[in-house]
């Protein structure tokens, strides 16, 4: 019987079947942070168990990490920061785990580490403690985000217990016009099928805008297939993914190369696959896009106007004049014009080499505008090495960006970068949530790196199409 990648994946790495009806899954790559970890570690250490396989866990620290690099010398001024650091050296020396330290020269965000190390590779399963761990689905790769508990369970027995999914595949066709990037796209699809549109199923990506982004682009869009409800979001792996992985310090080298290519060349969806449901795009219609609300799907093209509160279903009203109070815009104003006052250009979303690299041609010879506060922060040490070998911090510092070390930075805001009171972001991240950046009352636009460069030199919303005369 023809299959699709996901069922291929899940039966092949299915333990047993539960009491619950659930399955009990072998998790075959486990990541780790300093947020979510002490937790799970205390537990181990409470019931006297050991880390089943401490070689297939790779930690690394990142939400709490600032970023300016005179605020990294130890201890950190904030001493919640610095307890959780100390916790996760301790627990991973004791415990025998790698961890990709300050220190280390490999240190990140761990949805940008684990691929570029090569860590993350087709046909496995992947879980980490965070929610965003759908990223790593741009390998062709199952990866489910966790709870603490469940962070417990893996180190313990190197399973996760989990419910089948459905799968709907996902067909984005035709060609992007210039302007237009995988962030469009993610944001584009969370607004046609909402933030709850995927509760219940695998994202699986396809069509011909998909199979011509790199792997970068397809990590963008991956990682955001939880805020449109899915639980995880994968593409097939193909040519490209094998490219990128060659030659990288944990791909396989050698014969072994070889025999993974022929495994991961097998768990592609086959094509005559069935799937649960299908939906389509056309990409050759899609505009930048700027959200307007606090969920993720209340999005609009750069050129469009905030939809009316009428527009909407009577059930889904109470929020839309919640986010538009919240937010302080109007139903019907346009989104290109909106002032803002802070610029984030990083996070696992869109932090990594090309993301920077195409922001960097756009605003060379550029100035961010008066008043406007704009950060650029690689998703790791990597990242930053070849930005530096590329020249690229001296271009955005000239242009009037700061530019950081790497951490997750103005995403969650576990660290000292934050907005304050009710400043407007225009954020490269991946949620828009009351209070997401730090800031109680702050309020952020998710868009494209190359939309959040407009918006830092013309100060506002800007189609960056125009600003940047990219048609």
């Amino acid at each position: 019987m023809p299959k699709n990648l996901y069922t291929k994946v899940f039966d092949r790495h299915v333990v047993s079947r539960l009491s619950s009806g659930q399955y009990q899954v072998f998790i075959g790559l486990h990541l780790i942070h300093e947020v979510t970890s002490p937790q799970a570690f205390a537990t181990l250490r409470e019931r006297g168990l050991k880390v089943r396989y401490p070689k297939r866990t790779f930690a690394t620290v990142d939400h709490i990490i600032p970023t300016e690099i005179q605020a990294r010398k130890r201890p950190l001024l904030d001493s919640m920061a610095e307890q959780m650091l100390q916790a996760i050296e301790k627990n991973t020396k004791d415990f025998d785990i790698p961890f990709f330290g300050t220190d280390s020269g490999r240190q990140g965000i761990v949805h940008v580490i684990g691929p570029e190390l090569g860590l993350t590779q087709p046909g496995m399963t992947i879980a980490c403690g965070d929610s965003h761990t759908s990223t790593h689905g741009a390998f062709g790769s199952l990866a489910f985000g966790i709870g603490t508990s469940q962070v417990s369970d893996i180190l313990a027995t190197q399973t996760l217990s989990l419910g089948r999914l459905k799968v709907r595949q996902i067909r984005v066709d035709g060609r992007l016009n210039s302007g237009v990037y995988s962030k469009d796209v993610i944001l584009a699809i969370i607004r046609k099928l909402g933030v709850n549109g995927g509760v219940g199923y695998a994202y699986e990506y396809a069509g011909d805008v998909i199979s011509n982004f790199s792997m970068e682009e397809r990590m963008t869009l991956c990682n955001m297939s939880i805020e449109g409800g899915a639980r995880i979001g994968y593409v097939n792996p193909d040519e490209t993914t094998f490219a990128y992985l060659k030659g990288r310090p944990y791909s396989p080298q050698g014969a072994d190369w070889e025999k993974a290519l022929a495994y991961w060349r097998s768990v592609a969806s086959d094509a005559d696959a069935t799937f649960d449901d299908t939906v389509t795009l056309d990409g050759s219609r899609l505009a930048p896009h700027v959200t307007w609300g606090i969920t993720p799907d209340q999005s609009v093209a750069v050129d469009g106007n905030i939809p009316t509160v009428a527009s909407f279903q009577e059930s889904d009203r109470p929020l839309i004049r919640e986010a538009l109070e919240y937010m302080d815009l109007k139903e019907g104003q346009k989104i290109e014009g909106v002032p803002v006052d802070v610029v984030f250009i990083g996070s696992c979303t869109n932090g990594r080499l090309s993301d920077l690299e195409e922001v960097a041609r756009v605003v060379k010879g550029q100035k961010v505008a008066a008043g406007v506060k704009a950060l650029v922060v690689p998703g790791s040490e990597e990242v930053e090495r070849q930005a530096e070998a590329l020249g690229l911090p001296e271009l955005f510092r000239e242009a009037g960006f700061q530019w950081r070390e790497p951490g997750c930075s103005m995403c969650l805001a576990m660290n000292p970068d934050k907005l304050k009171d009710r400043q407007i972001s225009a954020s490269t991240s991946n949620r828009n949530f009351k209070g997401r950046q730090g800031s109680p009352s702050g309020r952020t636009l998710l868009m494209s790196p190359v939309m959040a460069a407009a918006a830092a030199v013309t100060g506002k919303v800007a189609d960056a199409r125009k600003v940047f005369r990219l048609n």
